[in-house]
């Protein structure tokens, strides 16, 4: 017993100094309180402060889905070959797309910073040629597109964003297919001024490098585009000028909005354009059509009309008509129904009628291209959009 008692005592002073040390080993030190998100409201809903800044966020965007067929408009002649036997078919012009949204805005003693950002990613098909007279109908979009990044401050706005002969006018009407008569190129990054004299009057100069084949400035002298506005309860006048420096060509629109009622708005939109040096050297399709990047429209001048019905809270009608003086036309009408908040099911049914392209406005020795159009067509769209 003698010999237990010693040892006994030494088990358990080990056992009193592991605990400790267990204890010790386990022992973690009291974090730091993490500071709470809160609620920017003084910007409208879905603000918050970046966590430590003034600065407010909102995050949102779109996931959308587009289904089409026929013969006109963007969806059009979406070709394929028969897997099987290679017999070339008609098929879907299908394409999906994921949005990603972003603004901020913090009070500065410049006024108001803001800024805004779009990118999309896409996922459809179209008819491509791998051999002659054979039609694969292949994925593609499937790059990331930069649809806007631009900074606003004091009236200041520079970065990528969409023409502002075409933002600060208004689109043409709230269809999905607006171009059936071709209405604007829109990619450009811009230097820009906004006024507003808080009476309904605004103005607006942009200078813009433009994009595309013909759309791109040369050397180191930009577009130019100058808009007045003026907006009132009944609706809203508004004019643009823009400025091709490239073919030193003037294009302007004058557009007209009236709320008749609660339910019921209409506009009218009419554009005229000079040729300047469009036709100069006509080597290609665009430049053949008479065409830079404001004068789009085929021959002088272009007009677009439509109107939106809202029969009540989740359904609304849409119409457009357009026509330009080579006597290209196009209609389109559609129905939006939200499903649930965010979520929209669109049905479009667009029809054109091509009257002349442009052949005859230049020496055709000069052209290099084929008319693929069809004299007129008829084509649809369904289009599925859920918007957070």
């Amino acid at each position: 017993m003698s010999v237990k008692a010693p040892v006994l005592g030494s088990v358990a002073t080990l056992i009193a100094v592991s605990g400790a040390g267990a204890a010790d080993a386990v022992t973690v030190a009291e974090s730091e309180p993490v500071e709470s998100v809160k609620i920017c409201d003084a910007y409208g809903a879905g603000y918050f402060y970046i966590p430590g800044t003034g600065t407010c966020l909102r995050i949102g965007g779109y996931v959308g889905y587009d289904i089409g067929a026929g013969d006109t408009g963007s969806y059009d002649r979406a070709r394929t070959s028969n897997a099987r036997i290679g017999v070339d078919q008609g098929t879907w012009r299908s394409n999906t797309r994921f949005a990603f949204e972003t603004w901020t805005q913090q009070e500065t003693e410049l006024g108001t910073l803001k800024t805004y950002t779009e990118t999309s990613m896409n996922f459809g098909n179209r008819n491509t040629y791998s051999v002659p007279d054979s039609h694969h109908n292949y994925s593609v979009n499937r790059g990331v597109t930069l649809t806007s990044a631009w900074i606003h401050l004091g009236g200041f706005r520079v970065g990528k964003d969409w023409s502002a002969f075409d933002t600060y006018i208004g689109y043409a009407g709230k269809v999905l297919n607006q171009s059936l008569v071709r209405y604007g190129y829109f990619d450009t990054n811009v230097f820009q001024y906004y006024f507003d004299a808080s009476n309904g009057l605004s103005a607006m100069v942009s200078l813009e490098e433009g994009s595309g084949v013909v759309g791109t400035i040369d050397s180191y002298v930009p577009h130019v585009v100058g808009g007045v506005k003026y907006t009132q309860g009944w609706g809203a006048i508004t004019g643009v000028v823009g400025y091709d420096s490239n073919y030193e060509s003037v294009a302007g629109k004058v557009r007209v909005d009236v709320n008749v009622t609660n339910e019921l708005s209409l506009f009218g939109m009419f554009g005229y354009g000079s040729n300047g040096k469009l036709n100069d050297d006509a080597t290609n399709a665009i430049d053949a059509h008479g065409r830079g990047f404001y004068k789009i429209w085929g021959g002088n001048w272009a007009f677009g009309a439509g109107a939106t019905y809202k029969f009540n809270e989740k359904t609304s009608f849409n119409l457009q008509i357009s026509g330009d003086q080579l006597k290209n036309y196009g209609v389109a009408a559609n129905i939006a129904y939200t499903v649930v908040p965010g979520f929209t099911v669109t049905a479009e049914l667009d029809y054109d009628d091509y009257g002349n392209l442009g052949v005859g406005m230049v020496d055709p020795s000069k052209l290099n291209w084929t008319d693929a159009d069809k004299k007129n067509g008829v084509g649809g769209i369904l289009r599925f959009q859920h918007s957070f």
